[in-house]
């Protein structure tokens, strides 16, 4: 009888292909079959864009490329803004370092790419383009023309696609546990018989049924450590899974050809219990890095995607809810409580308390009322308030930090990239390792080669190198963001421990950045509050930044009416029906008379915690002084400046103690310099500073061998902060100094910074203990493996415990104090 001929399957996707089928693409000199229209046109880009050597490197079929056009209407959807020139976006069908290399090189080619790089970890590509030759849908139709699923990231989708795989491992981490147990109830019978108590075929029966439980956890629980020590060859740089593949491959077979034999040991139970241990310990792992990520997850989640428009506002109170992507600024919107604020905006209609904890890690609500700001991704925690749009939503305060957020995710530091160094050649030693015990021992006794050289690749630990620093990292970063500081660059908290100079700017960082009342001098015996509540009255409607420090400081406002704004001198308007002027010395002058009364002879009473400054009008050390009377003559003299932050003279004597140098530069006055570093206590100040200028000082320190962190917040601190060997942003600076720093103080305040510091010191300590047990370890059981002390199944015990405990060590860093 003839055979039935089989059909060809499709080159490209692995799909019988039809009879007749009239599809084929020519790959490598020959023509290939395909199944449909889709996968000869995938192949043939591939090949046409001289890429066909990926089909000798895959290592699976790709997926069906029939269906790359299916959903081509929702492609347009990506191109909505045209002005976009970067983006992130999610890979499906990832599966080795050929898909890499296939994926970045293909969009490489595509008109327009500037740059791509993606993240095989992760499964998130970063692709940059120039806006009028490529479009985001472009790039999702050429990654679905080569076989890989692909769309925009997106917090939520790219988390459920890793909570599929988190399910399938716990499916893999269940069928190898339901087979350790099984295999262990054959084996342990076996284990206590003695001679003569079990024959020959029921011990064989015994081992025969190990082997069908074992088989389902070699096949399926251990796809892992196969598919991620084949990525490792293909990339000639072997890792820890490695050994533990060469492991469970050479005792499943060595195994099962001494039960082909009738003679030798089976290690079917070690086998299953090493799977076990080993994905329990990756699961583990697998859960603290997903704790470690849920900071940043959540600032990619807190905009909301759609909001409540009022395009007729104010006439008119009506909303349309529209998607957050089309506001524009100048809109206005309807916050409701409990509901996150869009984009970046002002009210304009309501007072509220607002949760700011995403942004600024302050867990304790807000006041915020007419006239204050409200930022993308706060959330409306008491009354409804009208919002005015000041910048679109992808250029908010929150789509600033995600977009910090995305360039965290991209690289390794320096400390980790040694480490997987270290652990290469580490792996590649313990190789050569395993031969020499293996022929050793075959000479010695051969009954126990295998053993040896099993035990030898199981017990081997590589992972406090290759898996627990990052991990350390990873809840090192986590704590920082709850703290307040959003690690942007891979490398800050390893340098910022190195630092052996910190260089501060004043305005904005060191200081308040905004004038505040020191002292108020009440003249002629007038009371003192009652001259702020005048004050405040007479600025209610003023934004000037003297305007907002005086009516921070009065403790209740008055109502003033016909007010009268003079540009440069001051502001006249009536109080309780008495008409009264605020301003420099001369606007007040025409109202209050010529003579000004001595400070000597009024009522001196400082601002809590303020220095008192004596009668002056301008001061050496940036003291404004804004003077108050009316017809009845000078009533009071307020004296503002520019405050140093309440943490800061802490934070300066943390770092002098820890023995860095603390260094003040600054493009303000000389003398407003000296006079603040003499406030905080800081030894070397310059004033005077432009940006070349402090670029210049970082630069003449890094050449004398010094390591510089540099804390700025303006535009004028860009190139400092590019320039130093690692630098810090304030969160409420300007978004170019941001852009430039490796990590952003998220609240208003110094305070992360400490903690930063702190968590510096921690993480490099941890680090540190990892790498001693690490060392400890191997040193004691890799040569008791070798002398044949320690059998497979507990060399199994001993990686897996190991890993579980660097894991626990390095988790201990997201805890507190």
């Amino acid at each position: 009888m003839n055979a039935v001929p089989q059909p060809a399957a499709c080159f490209h996707c692995g799909l019988p292909v039809p009879p007749g089928s009239r599809w084929d693409a020519h790959i490598g000199g020959a023509v290939r079959p395909m199944c449909c229209p889709g996968c000869a046109a995938a192949a043939q880009a591939i090949a046409d864009g001289g890429l066909a050597d990926y089909y000798s490197t895959r290592t699976e079929y790709a997926p069906r490329a029939d269906d790359a056009g299916a959903d081509a209407p929702e492609l347009a959807l990506y191109d909505q803004d045209p002005d976009v020139g970067d983006g992130v976006f999610s890979v499906e069908g990832i599966r080795c370092a050929a898909c890499v290399w296939l994926i970045e090189r293909r969009l490489e080619r595509l008109p327009g790419v500037r740059e791509a790089a993606l993240n095989v970890a992760t499964e998130r590509l970063r692709v940059s383009w120039e806006p009028g030759q490529c479009r985001p849908s472009d790039i999702v139709r050429t990654l679905r023309a080569i076989g890989y699923g692909a769309f925009p990231y997106d917090a939520q989708q790219h988390g459920e696609q890793l909570d599929r795989a988190r399910k399938k491992l716990f499916r893999q981490l269940f069928i190898a546990g339901l087979a350790m147990m099984q295999v262990m109830m054959y084996a342990f019978p076996v284990y206590i018989a003695t001679d003569g108590t079990m024959d020959d075929h029921m011990r064989a029966l015994m081992h025969w049924a190990s082997l069908a439980l074992t088989v389902p956890a070699v096949l399926y629980s251990a796809q892992p450590f196969f598919r991620g020590a084949w990525a490792d060859l293909k990339r000639g740089m072997p890792g820890m899974d490695v050994p533990v593949a060469l492991g469970i491959g050479a005792a499943f077979i060595g195994s099962v050809a001494s039960l082909l034999r009738g003679t030798g040991e089976v290690y079917f139970d070690s086998i299953t219990m090493f799977i076990f241990l080993l994905l329990a310990s990756r699961y583990y792992e697998l859960g603290a890095r997903r704790k470690a990520a849920r900071g940043l997850e959540g600032l990619q989640r807190a905009l909301p995607a759609a909001s409540q428009r009022m395009p007729g506002y104010p006439s008119s109170r009506a909303t349309e809810l529209v998607a957050v992507a089309a506001l524009r600024p100048g809109d206005h919107v309807l916050v409701a409580p409990g509901q996150a604020v869009p984009a970046d905006g002002v009210i304009v209609e309501g007072a509220t308390e607002a949760d700011l904890s995403l942004l600024t890690g302050e867990t304790r609500t807000q006041r915020r009322a007419v006239g204050d700001e409200l930022p993308g991704g706060a959330v409306n925690a008491a009354q409804a308030v009208i919002l005015r749009v000041t910048a679109a939503s992808r250029d908010s305060t929150l789509a600033l930090l995600v977009r910090l957020v995305e360039r965290a995710g991209q690289g390794k530091p320096a400390l980790a990239l040694w480490a997987d160094r270290i652990a290469a050649w580490f792996v590649a030693g313990l190789l050569v390792l395993t031969v020499a015990v293996f022929l050793a021992w075959h000479v010695i006794d051969p009954s126990r080669a295998w053993s040896a050289a099993i035990a030898v690749l199981v017990v081997s630990c590589p992972c406090a190198l290759s898996l627990a620093t990052p991990t350390a990292l990873a809840a090192a970063t986590d704590r920082l963001l709850r703290r307040g500081a959003l690690a942007v660059q891979p490398h800050v908290l390893e340098t910022l421990a190195r630092a052996t100079h910190i260089v501060f700017d004043k305005t904005g960082t060191l200081t308040m950045g905004r004038p505040q009342l020191r002292a108020a001098t009440a003249l002629d015996g007038v009371d003192e509050q009652e001259c702020l509540r005048i004050a405040a009255a007479l600025e209610a409607a003023n934004e000037h930044p003297i305007a907002l420090a005086l009516r921070a400081a009065a403790p209740v406002h008055a109502v003033a009416h016909d007010l009268r704004y003079v540009v440069g001198e001051g502001i006249e308007g009536v109080v309780d029906g008495i008409k009264y002027r605020l301003g420099s010395e001369h606007f007040v002058t025409a109202v209050a008379g010529s003579t000004v009364v001595p400070a000597q002879a009024g009522t001196h009473r400082p601002r809590d915690g303020m220095l008192s400054m004596g009668p002056r009008l301008r001061g050496d050390d940036g003291v404004s002084c804004v003077w108050l009377g009316s017809q009845c003559g000078w009533l009071a003299r307020f004296e503002l400046a520019d405050s140093a932050r309440p943490e800061a003279h802490d934070i300066i004597g943390r770092f002098k103690e820890a023995g860095k140098t603390v260094v003040l530069l600054s493009g303000d006055e000389p003398q407003a310099v000296q006079a603040i570093a003499r406030e905080l206590g800081i030894d070397e100040a310059l004033g005077g500073q432009l940006p070349q200028d402090k670029l210049d000082y970082v630069r003449k320190l890094q050449a004398q061998g010094a390591v510089v962190a540099m804390v700025g917040d303006g535009i004028n601190d860009a190139a400092v902060l590019r320039g130093a060997d690692v630098s810090f942003a304030m969160g409420g600076g300007a978004a170019l100094a941001q852009l430039n720093a490796d990590c952003v103080l998220l609240g208003d305040g110094l305070a992360p910074l400490a903690d930063a510091a702190d968590t510096a010191l921690r993480t490099l300590k941890v680090i540190r203990q990892n790498l001693g047990w690490a060392t400890v370890y191997n040193l004691a059981a890799i040569p008791a493996a070798a002398f044949g002390l320690l059998n497979p199944w507990l060399s199994g015990v001993g990686m897996a415990a190991s890993s579980a405990l660097v894991v626990a060590n390095a988790l201990r860093l997201r805890k507190g104090n």
